[in-house]
């Protein structure tokens, strides 16, 4: 069993009722800037181990009639194919997948916006696709002088020159597959819009993380430090807060520095009145309320902290990232003075199975590649590749094995089935290594499940592996890292290339 350090059912109680309870403070419509992530939010459940991924939008079901949603993305996110990289989708892509979501679940999506709109071809082509599906499309073009300039910001040349998107309930959600989308200044330019049409809105915003209400040092608080290591984001706290109510509360970088410049648009857009005295008073968070946990919730924050670290190294080998994000990551790690390597049970195994395959004689494979996973009940299962299969394959069938009780030498994939797909792979996918990756061995599991006992009571087991533990000391292929985020699986991995080809497919 797995420690829990977060009531999921308490949060949701405590901040539906806040988020109305603030709604019933203003005059007007509440626009909620919602940050992070509102479907399977994973960097919150693995640093609060019971928080439900899907909490946020279970919160939104529970006020269903009051509430409808605006999904922001920036054009340039669509034109860079910018990826969500727990799902290996890009945003534009995440977005079809949250609309349908919301729908299943009749939550009302107000339109899309396409911000700092510039007429840019793919952007145009994206509005197109939803428009022909009957979504509801607006366009928000870069506004001259935002952040700092607000004579100019709050005018018709600036808001003003906008889309204004109609709305019709007391609280209206402002969500994006990620950060830097526009939340922020889509919330403002529709309270700019109301109040140039008489009505009266207010503005409010609902991040989790950093945790206002825990320590500035706190794990947790710097997990999110390491999230946004390539957005330069980093907590401290709160001085407007400090100075107003004289208590400290933990805010972040970018709230504090454009407090100022958004304290005075809201206090134009209500005509003069003082809304809020510090970043924190904006907030409508109370995920700090319920932690029950406090040592459980610190250990799996220094494994995230730890997990970032790693995906950092792999992504900074491939080019996805510069060097900066990696110096942000290594110093958080110094910080803390933590050892990623001794943080995840995984890492030291898959490196001594991969020590062990190396000093094996007779080995029939060019490059050996291992991997580790970790059963709930802590037990760890190695694997290597082989001539048939990736490390990554190899070590989910033992992993079944182990779970399921089959003894070693029990064959859970049909021979004829691999022969069959490796054939194909060489003969008729032209270029295509043999070997299965982890996406086509479950294929393949599943083929051999129709006629097999052995194979059909494996994939029973496939199941009970979300949320484990896996490490490999290679960066994975695109079919081995899809197969383990299908799987729910937190994989993490050495910096290191499996072999010198450039492409491998």
């Amino acid at each position: 069993m797995r420690a829990i350090g977060f009531d999921s059912n308490k949060y949701l109680e405590e901040q539906s009722r806040y988020i109305l309870e603030r709604a019933a403070q203003l005059e007007g419509r509440l626009y909620l800037e919602f940050g992070g992530k509102l479907v399977c939010d994973m960097h919150a459940a693995r640093c609060l181990p019971g928080f439900d991924p899907n909490a946020k939008i279970k919160l939104l079901e529970r006020i269903r009639e009051d509430v409808e949603i605006i999904i922001c993305i920036q054009a340039d996110a669509i034109v860079r194919k910018k990826i969500r990289a727990d799902f290996g989708i890009t945003y534009d892509f995440e977005i079809l997948r949250l609309i349908d979501d919301l729908r299943k679940r009749e939550l009302l999506v107000s339109g899309v916006v396409v911000t700092c709109f510039g007429g840019e071809p793919a952007a145009t082509q994206f509005l197109d696709r939803l428009r022909r599906r009957d979504v509801k499309v607006y366009t928000h073009y870069a506004t001259p002088g935002y952040p700092d300039d607000v004579d100019m910001i709050v005018s018709d040349k600036g808001f003003g020159a906008n889309e204004y998107i109609a709305t019709t309930r007391p609280v209206v959600v402002v969500t994006a597959p990620g950060p830097g989308s526009g939340k922020m200044a889509t919330c403002l330019n529709q309270l700019y819009h109301e109040n140039s049409q008489g009505k009266k809105s207010g503005y409010a915003k609902f991040e989790t993380f950093p945790i206002w209400n825990i320590s500035l040092d706190h794990p947790v608080n710097i997990a999110y430090e390491a999230a946004t290591a390539d957005l330069g984001d980093c907590n401290e706290i709160d001085p407007y807060h400090l100075a107003a109510h004289g208590v400290s509360a933990v805010t972040y970088n970018r709230d504090v520095a454009t407090f100022p410049i958004l304290k005075r648009m809201l206090e134009w857009l209500s005509g003069g009145a003082a809304v809020y005295s510090s970043p924190t008073d904006m907030g409508v968070n109370r995920v700090g309320f319920a932690i029950v946990d406090d040592q459980v919730v610190r250990k799996a924050a220094l494994r995230e902290i730890a997990r970032r670290y790693y995906n950092y190294r792999c992504d900074y080998a491939q080019g996805l990232i510069n060097e900066e994000t990696v110096k942000c990551v290594e110093r958080i790690v110094l910080r803390l003075n933590l050892n990623p390597d001794d943080v995840h049970r995984v890492v030291y195994p898959a490196r001594a199975a991969l020590e062990k395959a190396l000093l094996k004689e007779g080995v029939d494979i060019d490059i050996v590649c291992a991997a580790a996973l970790e059963l709930p009940d802590g037990r760890i299962v190695t694997g290597k590749n082989s001539s048939l299969m990736h490390a990554s394959s190899c070590l989910i069938l033992n992993t079944l094995k182990v779970m399921a009780d089959i003894p070693d030498e029990v064959d859970l994939l049909e021979p004829s089935v691999i022969a069959s797909i490796s054939s194909m792979k060489q003969t008729i996918l032209d270029g295509c290594k043999p070997t299965l990756d982890l996406e086509e061995m479950l294929i393949a599991l599943s083929v051999s499940a129709a006629t097999s006992s052995v194979a059909r009571l494996a994939v029973k087991c496939l199941g009970k592996l979300r949320g484990c533990d896996v490490h490999l000391t290679h960066i994975p292929t695109p079919g081995d890292s899809s197969g383990m985020r299908q799987l729910g699986i937190q994989l993490t991995c050495d910096a290191k290339f499996a072999g010198r080809n450039l492409f491998d497919a």
